[in-house]
């Protein structure tokens, strides 16, 4: 009877160690969010530039330099793995990115919660359980959807056209899924391959493929 009482608990207990917060995600989601902070304060030029240009040629198309703006969330899901690491990795790059100074000023950090989400959405749907090249694309794109829906009651995007809003869904999509989910699924390999997440499944992953 104590035999089959373990066996059932077992899981529940594995699935609770899984999901539970260690001092170390926690550090490592703090330098995380400051680090990718730094590449968004380098992005706000870069990438605001870009946007500019591309939404000069067809207005909404501004939407395919906003991925690197997304990376955060990617990045924290796929190295972290826990519920929240997503969401909290992308909210303090935006902090980041608000205190060094930028244009957008506070409603950065209303970003970043919305794009936050929206990836942290995505790695719900497959229960903290698949961190591929394809779920991170898709992460990559929920966070273009949150950043997408924000926009809508943010800025004057509302008020637009019809045809505006879905160019500019259109270009967060592609942009999210290959400026963060391809490009933050590289980092953290090539992250992971330097033993640098050697605490963390992404680095015993990297291990094993070597």
């Amino acid at each position: 009877m104590h035999t089959s009482t373990s066996a059932r608990t077992a899981p529940a207990v594995a699935a609770n160690d899984r999901f539970r917060w260690r001092v170390v995600d926690i550090v490592v989601a703090a330098v995380l969010g400051v680090a990718v902070g730094l590449v968004f304060w380098g992005w706000n030029t870069v990438g605001g530039l870009w946007f500019v240009a591309m939404d000069g040629l067809t207005p909404g198309l501004g939407g395919i330099a906003v991925g690197i703006w997304l990376i955060g969330g990617v990045i924290g899901g796929l190295v972290i793995r826990k519920p929240g690491a997503a969401l909290l990795v992308e909210l303090i790059a935006a902090i980041v990115s608000a205190l060094i100074g930028n244009v957008w000023g506070i409603t950065t950090v209303f970003s970043g919660l919305a794009q936050g989400l929206g990836a942290e959405l995505i790695f719900l749907a497959f229960l903290y359980l698949r961190f591929t090249l394809p779920v991170a694309m898709l992460a990559g794109v929920g966070a273009g959807v949150g950043a997408w829906v924000l926009e809508l009651f943010l800025t004057p995007n509302l008020a637009k056209s019809l045809e505006f809003n879905l160019i500019y869904l259109g270009t967060l999509a592609v942009s999210g899924a290959l400026l963060a989910g391809l490009v933050g699924w590289l980092l953290v390999r090539a992250l992971a391959a330097t033993g640098a997440l050697s605490r963390f499944a992404a680095g015993r992953e990297a291990r094993r493929d070597i």
